[in-house]
């Protein structure tokens, strides 16, 4: 174990919402752990998946998830939301700043579903698949 190194860990809300209760693991053990949820109210990777295959088609991506910072603060944790581009570099040096953990959750359009595109480019991508033909 190396209990001086920080530890930053990414997961989208539903991902996140499927281990949450390690955040009483993260308290038990003292850990310097950053907890970076991307919060966009979907199950983003199967949404892709519908968007490419079946485009248009979509069912039961749609998520409903608690306060994640109060969830965090509820374990003993920090937690802060962040809804702004220009508000994150501030929130994560606060949080690699203090011993102990910290969840911070990225407020998100479910359309900007990666860095490089949207859920309307995979959707009007298959499509046109689907018309040029084989």
């Amino acid at each position: 174990m190396h209990p001086d190194r920080l530890v930053v860990c990414f997961a989208g809300d539903g991902c996140f919402q499927m281990s949450a209760q390690e955040l009483a693991t993260v308290q038990e053990n003292g850990l310097h752990v950053v907890i970076i949820v991307v919060n966009n109210g979907i199950y983003g990777s199967i949404r892709m998946h519908q968007e490419m295959n079946f485009p248009g088609r979509v069912h039961g991506t749609a998520i409903c998830g608690p306060d994640f910072p109060a969830l965090a603060r509820a374990y003993g944790l920090r937690g802060e939301c962040v809804e702004r581009t220009a508000d994150f570099p501030a929130a994560f040096a606060r949080a690699r700043a203090k011993a102990g953990a910290t969840l911070i959750e990225l407020r998100t359009a479910p359309e900007a579903i990666t860095t490089r595109t949207t859920l309307t480019a995979l959707r009007e991508r298959a499509l046109a698949m689907r018309t040029a033909g084989p």
